[in-house]
């Protein structure tokens, strides 16, 4: 099996087109990321509306945050930056930060979900990030559970899998990644055309290719291509790593048995009250 899926991940390559949002998270500006203290912000967009916290310091040398908040249009924003003052310190009363001023008009632009190029007051423009801390990009960083969704309206499916055991790496990528069936294999590739995204194969029960994805991801979250065994694409698809290495939750609710146990009392309470819902509409 393992010489199938190194074989197979060969065979599939196409180039990889996808929409994006900037994803919310911790962002850090590219070439001051070494490791040390320095500049980054969180960034998060709901609708058409981005906000920025960032953490930066004064000529002085003393710490400082600014916030910046408004309409985010065609991956495209500038706004002011303000920065405040004032405002609660640990074991504190009640205190209300007050702005201190406009350090100057900021702006964003967006070249995908992960990556952009921000410009600064008094700055260049410089290119900007979502910062991965925690998942490598090679095997390791792959593994958890998975849920792959096609975007296919004529024959839906999806495919669930915990990616759990590392078996070597191709030519053109650093490690794959097996299932626990050990029928879904995935790689970060590293070389060629693919380079930048990761490659993941799918084995029928005979052992055969019965399909292929292509996807960037960031985190948790990713979108890509469905393949058919030759490599051509044939749908959009959506991937989210539902739990990590050790099966821990990354959603909203479902974190443990407990969690389950909730969702399923709020289903039962809700379906009351639609089906009295319904009842009430009906004999209207």
């Amino acid at each position: 099996m393992k010489k199938k899926l190194l074989a197979i991940s060969l065979l599939l390559g196409t180039s990889l087109a996808q929409a994006f949002a900037p994803q919310a998270g911790t962002w850090v500006i590219t070439a001051e990321n070494n490791g040390q203290p320095g500049r980054g912000f969180g960034l998060d967009v709901q609708n058409s509306t981005l906000v920025m916290q960032m953490y930066g310091y004064e000529s002085s040398g003393s710490p400082t945050f600014y916030l910046t908040a408004g309409a985010l249009t065609n991956n495209q924003y500038a706004g002011p930056l303000m920065q405040y003052r004032n405002g609660r310190f640990f074991g504190s009363g009640e205190r209300n930060g007050q702005e201190a001023g406009n350090a100057g008009t900021v702006k964003m632009r967006f070249v995908s979900g992960t990556q952009g190029f921000i410009t600064f007051p008094g700055e260049a423009e410089k290119e900007i990030a979502r910062f991965s801390f925690a998942y490598p990009a090679g095997p390791d960083g792959l593994k958890g559970i998975w849920l792959f969704s096609p975007l296919d309206t004529v024959t839906p499916s999806a495919d669930f899998f915990r990616l759990e055991q590392n078996i070597g790496a191709t030519d053109g990528g650093n490690g794959l990644v097996m299932s626990t069936n050990g029928r879904v294999g995935c790689e970060h590739q590293t070389k060629g055309t693919l380079a930048g995204s990761v490659l993941c194969v799918r084995l029928n029960a005979s052992g055969k290719l019965d399909r292929g994805y292509q996807m960037v991801y960031s985190v948790n979250e990713g979108e890509g291509l469905l393949l058919t065994p030759s490599g051509e694409p044939t749908a959009l698809a959506v991937m989210r790593r539902l739990g990590n290495s050790t099966d821990v939750g990354t959603g909203v609710l479902h974190k443990s048995s407990d969690a389950q146990e909730l969702s399923e009392a709020a289903a039962q309470n809700f379906r009351g009250e639609f089906e009295a819902f319904k009842a009430s509409t009906q004999n209207d």
